[in-house]
């Protein structure tokens, strides 16, 4: 296994030599400019670099920052838990769940709680613990991220779905599970992949840990009980900062450009008309076009009855925050059902945004070169957590 890991690492900063123009270089050009003159010719050229400008500086102050806030949090509870054993109780406790759903440790149970509490990268300060990671192998942390952002925002999404009205409580409580559903069908296909990237060989992994003592033994800090918390929930939280900085390109970058293309231009208050105005998030709403051209695809997958509702899953890649915020009006113009509810419900957690958060999370595990892997692995995922969400409403109603 060490030896795999050396290989592997020396891969990694050796990067291939190519020539210093080829092809690729005016291919690169040519997408570059088509891309940014489309969406020029749409909003203007001025405009278009005020919208990012404007978009990524609110995504760092609203977003990075509050996201950095949850992991500073998220990190103390994490050293905690394994300062004190609990972790080590949740991996023998559900270790006979998760091994057999999604093929990792009862351990990773505590990640997918954090995340659901309070955001997809609340399991990065989990995955940056050693006594969190000792339980893992080492194709199975990529994993990891997976199996946050499955979870991610689930209380705050639930909470959201069942206070538009009582009838959606057992659609909210449907989508839930879906996302579970979901969530194993995500982590499985990642498993698969980091596997084939890690050469991962069964025969030669003859111990089922890298610590043959790691679930009888924990180690703990100097000190008594006091001091002992005090210095788990400071660097725990040094952790969560160390992440928060981490993952800044990744949003920026990767978010900024998902909202350019989800949604559309301001309202005037004035005259009620669409128009441009260089402020964060506006963008050409492209995505919502493109969902509404397959909607003879995903309708009869999802049971929706308004092709306004596939904007929800189209949004939550972006930001499920954002795709929230559109169910109010779409319950007013009748135009959703409680299973389009139950849809929302899984399709929002289980996705919950990571096209906008996949990259920063996956750069932080060090594992950016199964980034692509990743994202494929959740969007596959969070359609079959659409589909069994659909289908259990139907068995159920």
């Amino acid at each position: 296994m060490e030896e795999k890991d050396v290989i592997i690492l020396d891969k990694e900063r050796s990067p291939k030599r190519v020539k210093a123009v080829n092809l690729e270089t005016f291919i690169f050009i040519g997408i570059l400019v088509i891309g940014f003159g489309y969406i020029a010719s749409i909003m203007g050229a001025g405009i278009m670099f005020k919208v990012i400008m404007n978009t990524a500086h609110d995504l760092l102050l609203n977003t990075v920052f509050l996201i950095m806030a949850m992991s500073v949090l998220a990190g103390a509870l994490s050293a905690l838990l394994s300062e004190f054993g609990v972790i080590s109780l949740i991996n023998k406790v559900f270790a006979i769940f998760m091994k057999p759903l999604y093929g990792l440790p009862g351990a990773s149970i505590a990640g997918a709680v954090a995340t659901y509490l309070s955001d997809n990268p609340a399991i990065i300060s989990f995955a940056k613990d050693k006594s969190f990671t000792k339980y893992f192998k080492t194709h199975e942390i990529p994993a990891l991220c997976n199996l946050g952002t499955a979870f991610g925002m689930g209380l705050i999404l639930t909470t959201f779905m069942i206070s538009q009205g009582k009838e959606y409580v057992l659609p909210a409580i449907i989508g839930n599970i879906s996302a579970i559903i979901g969530s194993v069908i995500s982590v499985r296909i990642m498993i698969h992949f980091t596997k084939i990237y890690y050469s991962y060989d069964p025969k030669l992994d003859k111990s089922p840990r890298k610590y043959n003592d790691s679930t009888e033994y924990r180690e703990i800090r100097d000190g008594n009980i006091f001091q002992r918390a005090l210095d788990a929930m400071l660097e725990g939280g040094k952790n969560g900062v160390d992440m928060g900085i981490a993952i800044i390109p990744g949003v920026l970058v990767v978010c900024t450009m998902v909202m350019l293309l989800t949604f559309g231009p301001s309202i005037d208050p004035k005259t009620g008309l669409e128009v441009y105005t260089g402020s964060a998030y506006e963008g050409i709403a492209l995505l919502p076009v493109i969902g509404e051209k397959i909607s003879f695809i995903l309708e009869p997958i999802f049971g929706f009855t308004s092709p306004e509702a596939i904007a929800f899953p189209i949004t939550s890649l972006g930001a499920v925050g954002a795709a929230m915020s559109l169910v109010p009006q779409f319950i007013t113009d009748g135009v959703v059902t409680p299973n389009d509810i139950a849809v929302f419900t899984a399709m929002g957690m289980c996705w919950s945004g990571y096209l906008s958060t996949h990259v920063g999370m996956m750069d932080a595990l060090n594992s950016r070169g199964l980034t692509s892997k990743a994202i494929i692995a959740h969007t596959i995922g969070g359609i079959c957590a659409g589909m069994s969400a659909h289908f259990i409403y139907m068995l159920i109603i």
